[in-house]
């Protein structure tokens, strides 16, 4: 009996359509403005309700932190290697690291990128100055460039 009650579930299960090919299943996360989403569960800016344009937002974050990086993530869990890998070099020097999560806004990532003229993320400022991404990083770090732009940070926060 419990055989063929299987058999009979399995055979329903293989004659419906793949999600690939009729697109009976949809998945989204981001649907804002959805009127069957309640509204706790509503995707939201952090910066969203603020009087302050995104633009000047990235530029205190640049002017106001030594070491400034826009990633995918957070310090503590980066969401793509690229970002983790900057976040493993740049802790090396011990210094005080600020960060954006760029998934949580895709306007932030708009604005950083006009912002930087630079295409990817993560992107890395220090002292006011954009200089790269992780690449650019690890090969400062590997030819001794790093240390030097990061002494001085390094010194202030002892």
């Amino acid at each position: 009996m419990a055989r063929s009650l299987a058999h009979i579930i399995c055979k329903r299960i293989s004659a419906l359509p793949s999600a690939g090919s009729s697109g009976i299943l949809r998945f989204s996360t981001t649907v804002p403005n959805d009127p069957d989403t309640h509204e706790d569960f509503r995707p939201t800016s952090k910066i969203e309700n603020s009087s302050v344009s995104l633009k000047e937002i990235v530029e205190q974050d640049v002017k106001e932190n030594p070491v400034m990086i826009y990633m995918k993530g957070v310090p503590d869990l980066p969401r793509c290697g690229f970002s983790a890998l900057a976040v493993r070099v740049l802790k090396e020097y011990n210094v005080s690291l600020s960060a954006r999560n760029i998934l949580e806004d895709p306007e932030l990532k708009t604005a950083v990128k006009s912002f930087s003229h630079w295409p990817t993320f993560p992107q890395i400022f220090i002292n006011g100055e954009f200089v790269g991404g992780s690449d650019i990083i690890l090969n400062m770090h590997q030819t001794g460039e790093l240390k030097e732009k990061l002494k001085e940070i390094a010194e202030k926060q002892k």
